[in-house]
C-alpha cells in the first residue's frame, strides 16, 4: 500500500513539474511574441514539448525522465534565485534570464555526468597491516561493468589493456560483470580479455545481482557465462575460500540476491586468522558481520558510487547499503566500495566517476 501511495505521489509530482515547465516556456520573449501574433501556436507550444518528451521516453524512458526531473528542479531553483535578486534589487528583468540559466545549468550538470560516467579513472588505495604479508599484494578491483552499456566487448578489452599496465598480483571482479542487455558476442570478448591478464595469483569472480539475468531475453545463459569465464581461467568463488600464496586468503561470497548464502562467519571459521583475509561481496550491506568475522579487507560494488545525487545518501539513510563509495575502516576492517567501471541504465554519474581500483597492501 505504501509503495502504491509513493508511486502515485511521484507520478503526481512529475506531471505537476512538466506542467510547470510548460508554463515557464511561455515566458521567453520570442514565445510570447509568436503566440500573440499566431494564436494557434499556443496549442503548439503546449503539445510540442509533451510530444518531444513522449518520443524520447519511447527511445529511453529512464534517461529522459532523468533529464526532465533535473530540468524541473534547476528551473524551480533558478526562478527562486532570480525572485530573491529581484526583491533585493527592487528591479525587474527585461529578459527571462532564469529560463536560460536553468537550461544552461541542466546541460552543464548532466553533461559533466555523462563525462564522468563514460570516462574511466584509476583510483589508488594504499593500505597497511600488522600481519606478516611478505612483499605485500597489489589488487586490481573491477566492478559493475554491465557490458554493453557504456562500452562493448572491444571497449572492455581496451580498459583491460590499461589494467594490465598496473601489473597486478591478483584481479578481482566484484559482480555485475554482465546484465540483461549484454550480447553473447560482447560477453565472450570480455571473458577473453580477462583471460589475457597476467598476474601472480590470477583472476577471481563473484556474482552480482545482474549477472544471472532478470528478464530472460538475452542470447546467452548463466551456464554460457560460467563456461566462458572458466575457459579463460577466471576462478568463480561462490561462498568459497582460496589461499593466495602463504600470506593471503580470498573469500568470495554469493550475492545477497541469491537468497540463500552462508554467513560470513560460517565461511571464515576455519581460516587461519594470521593470514590477511580479503572478502569479495558485491553488495556493501553486511559490514558488522564481516568486521566481526575478522576480515582485513572487504571489496564491494553495486552502488555505482551513489550514481546520482542524492540517490546514494537515500540508500544509506534507509539502510539499503552500509556505504556508497570509497574507503572506510571499521573495527580494524578496511571496506572499499567501488563506483564501477560502467553503470546500469542511467547514463549519468553526478555523485561519482567510473573507475577501476588499484589497491596496494603492505606490511607496517
Amino acid at each position: 500500500m505504501l509503495i502504491r501511495i509513493a508511486a502515485f505521489l511521484v507520478i503526481f509530482l512529475l506531471l505537476g513539474g512538466v506542467f510547470y515547465l510548460l508554463t515557464r516556456i511561455r515566458k521567453f520573449s520570442f514565445v510570447k511574441k509568436l503566440t500573440e501574433k499566431y494564436k494557434w501556436l499556443n496549442l503548439a507550444f503546449a503539445l510540442l514539448p509533451l510530444a518531444v518528451i513522449a518520443v524520447f521516453c519511447f527511445i529511453d524512458m529512464i534517461n529522459t525522465l532523468v533529464v526532465v526531473v533535473h530540468l524541473i528542479i534547476f528551473w524551480g531553483l533558478s526562478d527562486l534565485v532570480f525572485l530573491i535578486i529581484k526583491k533585493a534589487a527592487h528591479k525587474s528583468f527585461r529578459r527571462y534570464w532564469q529560463g536560460l540559466a536553468a537550461v544552461a545549468v541542466t546541460a552543464l550538470y548532466l553533461g559533466s555526468g555523462l563525462f564522468f560516467n563514460y570516462h574511466v579513472f584509476e583510483t589508488d588505495y594504499s593500505l597497511t597491516t600488522g600481519k606478516d604479508i611478505g612483499d605485500g599484494l597489489r589488487i586490481v578491483q573491477i566492478s559493475d561493468s554491465h557490458i554493453g552499456n557504456t562500452f562493448d566487448g572491444d571497449g572492455f578489452a581496451e580498459h583491460i589493456q590499461r589494467i594490465k599496465k598496473t601489473k597486478p598480483d591478483v584481479v578481482v571482479i566484484t559482480g555485475d560483470f554482465v546484465d540483461d542487455d549484454t550480447t553473447k558476442e560482447d560477453m565472450i570478448k570480455s571473458c577473453a580479455a580477462l583471460g589475457g591478464i597476467e598476474s601472480r595469483y590470477g583472476v577471481y569472480f563473484v556474482f552480482g545481482n545482474h549477472d544471472k539475468g532478470y528478464f530472460g531475453y538475452r542470447d546467452f545463459s548463466e551456464t554460457d557465462l560460467r563456461n566462458e569465464l572458466e575457459k579463460n581461467n577466471v576462478i568463480l568463488l561462490e561462498d568459497e575460500c582460496v589461499e593466495l600464496g602463504e600470506n593471503f586468503v580470498l573469500v568470495g561470497r554469493q550475492d545477497r540476491s541469491a537468497g540463500i548464502r552462508k554467513t560470513v562467519s560460517e565461511l571464515t571459521e576455519s581460516i587461519d586468522k594470521d593470514k590477511y583475509m580479503i572478502v569479495l561481496d558485491h553488495q556493501p550491506n553486511d559490514y558488522d558481520a564481516e568486521a566481526s568475522a575478522g576480515a582485513d579487507l572487504v571489496l564491494s560494488g553495486h552502488t555505482h558510487g551513489g550514481q546520482m545525487f542524492p540517490i546514494g545518501i537515500i540508500g544509506v539513510a534507509f539502510g539499503f547499503n552500509d556505504k556508497n563509495y570509497g574507503l572506510e575502516v571499521r573495527d580494524g576492517t578496511a571496506f572499499i566500495v567501488n563506483s564501477g567501471i560502467s553503470c546500469w541504465a542511467i547514463q549519468f554519474k553526478t555523485a561519482t566517476a567510473s573507475e577501476f581500483a588499484v589497491i596496494d597492501v603492505k606490511q607496517k
